[in-house]
């Protein structure tokens, strides 16, 4: 059924939720101004991957990402630095931008901000140069190295020591939910007060056995992905990372900071139906959508945007189109709808994050991202699939993003005026 309006929830006296800075790196390029360029004219950026060999699989394009040459050391040791994987060369991109943007400092490294960081592949680059060179030479050189960085923990413990923080590392890995997870655990933690500024987000680099995993299952597209189109025919896989600076209310206001936006709710719930297949009737993404409604206080019509999960998979656009539906009920003609991994592949781990720095963008530029390569809408999309740029009036967007295993998560984001 639809979302029950009874379910609004009077004004909470919990702590307001602000996003005071972002990080982002994708394969349309690095940093705020780059990717919201990218997006808001919906260019695409999936090229043929250099990385590793493709020639076995389905297709050789991704969303790779062009590192810069140089990348700034900050306060990690010379060892530190050498010692880098592709990863958390990633992650430090973009907790940098975040940083800075955020303008935190001396004050917020004395409140050792805890760091809640979701990845579900982390340091997998590591553990199969490990694996390779353990069956093809007799040299052990850099191994211990590389089994010491596999841990999960490794890139983000690298981005607090480049920033200079001491606060507790939280990772959370739950398949292709795991960045927005993340974020919704951090913003638990300012929301409930015990926390006064948190770093989160999620990432996620390309490697060969993640790519050759989804190929085998057929997932791929050999062509262009099409999400919501009638004809998909599978994703594409990209790579990047998005950093968010979170912070109470309270503390902003303090030292006077200007909010990119506002959290305002978070739900979650567990799919049992399969392991990699959406319940056909997307009930458990129906329900976390309706959990992150009840706790911001909104119902459908208050959504100006969704920013779907979109995979461009034959079973999990409809599943999700199906929850749309009866979430939204008598209203859905009238939700803006788009996904946007048509444009840089679906990030894994850091689709969540992106895809929550995506929606900030929305709100701050009053515009929707098109979903690109869609020929003919399936007949799931009931809701106003938006295929072309188009500017809006924006106030508050809502974020999906399922995962493998039955991970479901929605955010709910909110303008500060």
């Amino acid at each position: 059924m639809a979302f029950n309006e009874k379910q609004r929830l009077s004004s909470s006296p919990s702590n307001r939720v602000f996003v005071t800075g972002t990080g982002i790196v994708t394969s349309l390029g690095l940093g705020w101004e780059t990717n919201a360029a990218g997006f808001r004219e919906g260019r695409a950026a999936l090229r043929d991957i250099t990385l590793f060999e493709t020639s076995r699989q389905r297709t050789s394009r991704g969303g790779e990402v062009e590192l810069p040459t140089t990348i700034d050391q900050r306060s990690l040791t010379d060892r530190q630095f050498q010692r880098l994987d592709r990863a958390s060369k990633l992650l430090l991109l973009a907790g940098y931008e975040a940083w800075d943007q955020a303008g935190w400092g001396k004050d917020e490294r004395q409140l050792a901000p805890p760091a809640v960081i979701g990845t579900s592949a982390g340091g997998m680059s590591l553990g199969e140069a490990y694996y390779q060179q353990a069956t093809t030479s007799t040299r052990r050189h850099g191994q211990a190295t590389r089994v010491s960085l596999y841990q999960p923990q490794s890139q983000a413990l690298t981005l607090c020591q480049a920033i200079g923080t001491q606060g507790p590392i939280s990772i959370v890995s739950n398949a292709c939910a795991s960045g927005a997870d993340a974020i919704g655990q951090a913003y638990r933690l300012i929301r409930s007060g015990r926390a006064e500024c948190v770093i989160t987000g999620g990432y996620d680099a390309l490697c060969q056995l993640v790519f050759a995993g989804f190929d085998s299952l057929q997932a791929l597209s050999p062509g262009l992905p099409r999400p919501f189109d009638a004809d998909r025919d599978g994703l594409a896989l990209g790579e990047g990372a998005a950093v968010l600076m979170l912070e109470s209310e309270a503390h902003a206001t303090k030292r006077s900071a200007t909010p990119l936006g506002e959290i305002c709710g978070y739900g979650c719930a567990t799919d049992v139906h399969h392991l990699t297949q959406p319940h056909p009737e997307g009930l458990a993404a129906l329900a976390s959508m309706t959990a992150a409604c009840r706790e911001a206080g909104v119902s459908p019509t208050d959504i100006d945007y969704i920013n779907a999960h979109g995979t461009g998979t034959p079973k999990n656009d409809v599943a999700e189109g199906a929850a749309i539906q009866k979430w939204a009920g008598d209203d859905v003609a009238s939700i803006k709808v788009s996904s946007t991994k048509g444009a840089i592949g679906h990030l894994l781990g850091g689709a969540g994050s992106v895809e929550t720095i995506i929606a900030l963008m929305t709100l701050k530029g009053q515009w929707v991202p098109p979903s690109l390569n869609v020929r003919a809408p399936d007949p799931v999309c009931t809701f106003d699939l938006i295929r072309e740029p188009r500017a809006a009036k924006v106030d508050t967007v809502l974020t999906n993003s399922f995962g493998f295993g039955g991970s479901n998560a929605t955010l709910i984001l909110r303008r500060v005026s």
